[in-house]
């Protein structure tokens, strides 16, 4: 018969064995589901009707997998795989970061507010999707998941909106009329009524919405879509 510190020790070195088995589990997921994003990611820009008119990309639902992460495996995973994601979004454009500190491209800006860009416009932006969890020990089954994918997005899209605004406004009257968006309804109302700060920050709103909010609705659709799969929903943990 074993004795009470042979039981324990026993228990223990299972319970560690369990322990551990459930962290490859969660890396090994996670790395996949990495993968899944930034393949999504990269196929949506080879696809032209995903193109928008005045620049920028709808991607096909890229954002849901790290959203995932965080709603099976809670805010601190998520935030943590949503950061490898962000360096990985940051090697996948690195032709457009490099521009920035590339003093004979036309995106060069000075050192510190091509690292202000880059924080705003990548790491932060796209490391706020490990907010994806918030909702995921909450009533409301499916709606969980989709609302903590929007309030993720929405911090994305603000993340970005900051980022065009102090950094990008210079570009507002170019945009609302001689760009491809002067055609929408508000630009001729926005040209006429705003100005300076104003207009920036209208700028920025409208040119990140434009891809941003399409994005959230996709999102939306494919989490009501996933969740209602029994061999995938029974994985979530909760």
């Amino acid at each position: 018969m074993l004795s009470e510190n042979g039981l324990r020790a026993e228990f223990l070195f299972f319970g560690g064995t369990m322990k551990a088995q459930q962290t490859t589990r969660r890396l090994v997921t996670s790395a996949m589901l990495i993968a899944v994003a930034s393949v999504l990611a990269l196929i949506s820009e080879f696809i032209p009707f995903l193109q928008l008119r005045f620049g920028g990309t709808l991607t096909l639902a890229s954002m849901f997998p790290i959203i995932l992460i965080s709603y099976m495996y809670g805010l601190k995973w998520g935030f943590g795989s949503a950061a490898v994601y962000a360096v990985v979004q940051i090697f996948m454009g690195f032709k457009t970061v490099a521009a920035l500190f590339t003093p004979d491209s036309d995106s060069y800006m000075a050192l510190w507010m091509a690292i202000c860009v880059l924080l705003l416009d990548y790491f932060l932006a796209y490391t706020a999707l490990g907010l994806g969890g918030i909702f995921a020990r909450k009533k409301g089954g499916c709606l969980r998941l989709i609302f903590g994918g929007i309030v993720a997005q929405l911090v994305c899209y603000a993340s970005h909106v900051l980022s065009g605004f102090l950094f990008y406004g210079a570009w507002a009257d170019w945009f609302f009329t001689e760009s491809a968006a002067k055609d929408l309804a508000i630009s001729g109302w926005v040209m006429e009524h705003l100005s300076g700060k104003g207009l920036a920050l209208t700028y920025s709103l409208v040119y990140n919405a434009l891809y941003m909010l399409p994005e959230i609705i996709l999102t939306a659709a494919v989490a009501a879509l996933i969740y209602r799969i029994p061999a995938v929903s029974k994985n979530f943990e909760r």
